[in-house]
């Protein structure tokens, strides 16, 4: 196995991508966020408003913005040029919180850093504005759903929930 991010000497080194071909790149990834089952229905019931304003809108900005400054982030991430971010926050059944961010590019390297991220800082921002009532949050299942263009297409088989 060969890690992408470590040179010949060991070293990390951000990957060169410029022998690559630039291409439709798209990502999918996804989030849970726990909340208990009375602060799930306190915030459903006030319209998920807080003090600090609109949640799931606050959290679909703040995820969206985090997909764009990736690189600022996450030392080897190349900056991209992001064609789309999308961010569609859900309760499942069993009554979590499921976030999911489809990210897209026309570049040379892929968008699943940007997904991963977009979920991650969402889930956080829901996480920041509801901690004052409710402080069992928990959040988890951060994960890579579908990955297209590049050398491989990776679609998770159980990305259902």
């Amino acid at each position: 196995m060969k890690f992408t991010h470590i040179d010949n000497n060991k070293h990390p080194n951000m990957v060169d991508v410029s022998e690559k071909v630039s291409g439709e790149r798209s990502a999918v990834a996804e989030c849970i966020v726990n909340l208990n089952k009375d602060t799930l229905e306190s915030f459903a019931d006030a319209g998920w408003k807080s003090k600090k304003g609109a949640i799931l809108d606050t959290a679909i900005i703040a995820g969206t913005m985090a997909a764009k400054k990736t690189s600022e982030l996450i030392p080897f991430c190349h900056p991209l040029k992001l064609q789309s971010v999308k961010i569609d926050i859900s309760k499942t059944d069993n009554g979590r919180i499921r976030i999911e961010a489809r990210v897209k590019a026309f570049e040379q390297t892929g968008v699943e850093m940007e997904a991963l991220s977009a979920v991650s800082v969402a889930a956080l921002t829901i996480y920041d504005m509801c901690k004052s009532v409710a402080k069992d949050i928990s959040i988890e299942s951060t994960r890579l759903l579908e990955k297209r263009g590049g050398k491989s297409d990776y679609i998770l088989n159980d990305n259902k929930e």
